[in-house]
């Protein structure tokens, strides 16, 4: 028998993983205060969760699309 998808499972399934700062850092090659820089003072997109930072994964290629 197949087992089919629950809809709040897919919706989950979908959702890509959101970022840390840290995790950003690393992708960007830079620290963790400059990402807060960045966010800060150039507009690098965010959320917070519970009073911790999120990027997601979307919204940050299209920041950098943009700053070239």
């Amino acid at each position: 028998m197949r087992r089919t998808t629950r809809p709040e499972e897919k919706a989950v399934q979908e959702v890509a993983p959101l970022l840390t700062v840290g995790d950003v850092a690393a992708i960007l090659r830079l620290s963790r205060v400059k990402v807060y820089d960045l966010i800060n003072k150039n507009g690098l997109p965010t959320m917070k969760i519970s009073g911790a930072r999120r990027i997601q994964p979307a919204k940050l290629q299209r920041w950098i699309e943009q700053q070239q």
